[in-house]
């Protein structure tokens, strides 16, 4: 008989697993508080369970917990990158950044990716398996707890594509946020898609207030599918639409995710573009200068370049950022420690 991945329960799921066991309800509450708020790593840790019901639980349960297998700390900023192994052996990893407003990770959705984006590390070897809801919550929960601090901000932004792993994406944020755990505020969430309508418009009805961030990366289409072959299948125009509906029914601002790549997207003319495609939109634009990737042949865009990509922007009234740079010195994008762990690195 397969264990039950007890982390990744809802309370409800919890209290019907437990009412079957013949448990009070009340044990519900107190496992589920050993589970996501005092983020235990073993039965025998939750102390006001009888002998018994641990037994039950070891013998009916498992209990996912990580270990890093690597921890990279960055001389320039402090930004700690883990790599995780995983129950099967895979390895995935986690981003811890500080910033002003908090402490924020980075975690992956999926062990490895298959959108085949051009410019990340993630996807080069494909697709391996996703995460559960578990393997999400344990990259947040032993960060904290290694580092000592709490957690208020995430990004589902590492290794994957969240909505080709929707259900379990979805499990993780009501189990992250829900008041008996951690409590993160899902308006400290951000979930970033490539692009996947579906999910986008699915995601919207889900009643979330969580930021929604589109890998966008082009100003036009034939651009886009130069280095995302997710262009191929939904065309800007449908992204875009399912984006506003998103912005329609959450209230919450999309940010669009644009990954500079000298001499393919950085040019003034398709600045330009970037403003005609944004204008009616109700969202952000993070410029990238992107991360070169020893596999691929993408240089970044030079300071200077960045800075009249952006001016053309502001000028235009479209709010924009340039992403702070944090933990180039430790392989700091996505993808790339776990590709160097692969190779033997």
């Amino acid at each position: 008989m397969e264990k039950t991945d007890i982390k990744s329960l809802y309370f409800s799921e919890l209290e019907q697993m437990l009412g079957e066991m013949g448990e009070k309800p009340f044990r519900a509450g107190q496992i589920f508080g050993w589970l996501h708020q005092k983020l235990v790593t073993d039965f025998e840790q939750m102390s006001n369970l009888s002998k018994e019901l641990r037994k039950k639980l070891l013998d009916q349960c498992r209990l996912t917990v990580l270990e890093p297998s690597q921890v990279k700390v960055s001389q320039i900023d402090g930004t700690c990158k883990y790599l995780f192994r995983l129950a099967d052996g895979n390895v995935i990893e986690s981003v811890w950044m500080k910033y002003q407003h908090g402490c924020s990770v980075c975690i992956s959705s999926q062990v490895g990716c298959r959108m085949g984006c051009r410019f990340c590390a993630s996807t080069i070897d494909g697709l391996a398996r996703n995460l559960t809801a578990s393997e999400m919550l344990e990259q947040v929960y032993r960060i904290q707890e290694l580092k000592g601090e709490r957690i208020s901000h995430i990004v589902i932004m590492g290794s994957g594509e969240p909505f080709d792993n929707y259900d379990q994406v979805i499990r993780f944020l009501k189990l992250v946020s829900h008041q008996q755990g951690l409590h993160i505020s899902l308006r400290n969430i951000t979930v970033s898609t490539c692009g996947i309508v579906p999910g986008i418009r699915r995601f919207g009805e889900e009643g979330l207030p969580v930021t929604l961030a589109l890998s966008l990366h082009a100003p036009n289409d034939e651009v886009r599918r130069t280095l995302m072959p997710v262009a191929n299948r939904y065309s800007l125009r449908e992204i875009l639409a399912a984006c506003q509906e998103y912005f329609e029914k959450t209230g919450r601002r999309v940010t669009f995710e644009y990954s500079l790549v000298k001499g393919v997207n950085d040019n003034s003319g398709e600045a330009k573009a970037l403003v005609r495609l944004l204008r009616n939109m109700h969202g952000h634009v993070n410029l990238i200068p992107v991360n070169p990737v020893k596999e691929r042949d993408f240089e970044r865009s030079d300071k200077k370049a960045i800075q009249e990509f952006k001016g053309i922007l502001e000028k235009e009234g479209i709010a924009v950022t340039v992403r702070r740079e944090m933990g180039r010195d430790i392989q700091g994008a996505c993808g790339q420690l776990r590709r160097s762990f692969l190779e033997g690195g």
